[in-house]
């Protein structure tokens, strides 16, 4: 078979395309023969060795859409991905119809965003949901689930004006800017001058600190990352207590390694509503298998908008 694979940590740039023997199934394995392979940002931080430092040489990648032996289109976690075969643990049948990009937009981050809502800040119907980086790839499905799962008001944050209208166009109630200047009383003004029951963030920095002052008694506030590279302030006990709020973290990873973690039931659910067209994931720029390292630096540019996959065929 073919992988693209890094015998040295670095950049993009580092990945050549080589042959390497068709991997084998284990006990509980499925032989996937890829027709994509999704790319994420912690592709490049593990190349690059800043995120779970891989042993080398390197196969990036962790999902995958293809065929087994008997045929069956399917989605999948499977780790060496960036190749034409890849062996999986659990997989999950998805419509012939069902786009690539669209399918493995569903894994890392709709399952994401499905337990955002639903795990972590355990939405109420009625309830107002803000969602920082709201035209990102978690923040975009998280808009249209949180709609989908009763919110009684959804808004979302942005840094400009036509992502935005991306926002409102998803079904946001309201886009407003997700600068930490001003934050609180923004997202207080769109929710018609109340208090917000939730803030799902992953920008961190100066914008989670101002998070909590938007927040109604026994709101919620979930932290799933921090894009601006900045760490927030400690969080004192104090405004938590006073405030009456709860602030919470979530990270799918560590989730799906639990006894028991199975992304199987959440992700039938996420392919139902896509196929249905009720989830509308966003899918960006298709790469050949050997322009792994080209689509990785534009992923890293932010060149990309949605979903960027490698195509086998």
């Amino acid at each position: 078979m073919r992988v693209m694979h890094a015998e040295r940590l670095g950049g993009p740039e580092v990945l050549t395309l080589a042959e390497a023997p068709d991997p084998v199934p284990g006990p509980g394995e499925t032989l996937v023969d890829v027709e994509a392979a999704g790319l994420n940002f912690a592709d490049i931080k593990r190349l690059d060795g800043s995120y779970l430092p891989p042993q080398l040489p390197f196969v990036p990648g962790s999902e995958v859409v293809g065929r087994t032996a008997d045929g069956r289109r399917v989605l999948a976690f499977a780790g060496r991905a960036f190749a034409t075969k890849a062996l999986a643990k659990e997989v999950v049948e998805i419509p012939e119809e069902l786009p690539a990009g669209a399918a493995l937009a569903l894994l890392v981050q709709g399952l994401t965003a499905w337990h955002l809502l639903r795990t972590a800040a355990r939405i109420a119907p009625g309830e107002s949901v803000v969602i920082n980086a709201a035209a990102g790839g978690v923040g975009h499905l998280a808009v249209q689930l949180a709609k989908e799962f009763g919110a009684g008001r959804v808004i979302g944050t942005a840094s400009t004006e036509e992502k935005r209208e991306l926002v409102l166009g998803l079904g946001a109630d309201a886009a407003v800017d997700g600068a930490a200047d001003g934050y609180a009383e923004r997202v207080i003004e769109a929710n018609g001058g109340s208090l917000v029951d939730v803030v799902l963030d992953a920008v961190g920095g100066a914008v989670f600190d101002a998070a909590p002052y938007a927040l109604a008694p026994f709101g919620r506030l979930i932290t799933y990352g921090a894009s601006g590279g900045v760490d927030p302030k400690p969080v004192d006990p104090g405004l938590l207590s006073e405030r009456n709020i709860a602030i919470g973290g979530y990270w799918l990873g560590a989730h799906l390694g639990l006894p028991g973690g199975t992304a199987a039931a959440p992700l039938a659910e996420l392919i139902e509503l896509t196929a249905a067209g009720r989830l509308r994931p966003l899918t960006g720029g298709e790469y050949e298998l050997a322009q792994a390292g080209r689509a990785l630096a534009d992923l890293a540019a932010r060149r990309t908008v949605g979903k960027v996959i490698l195509r086998n065929r």
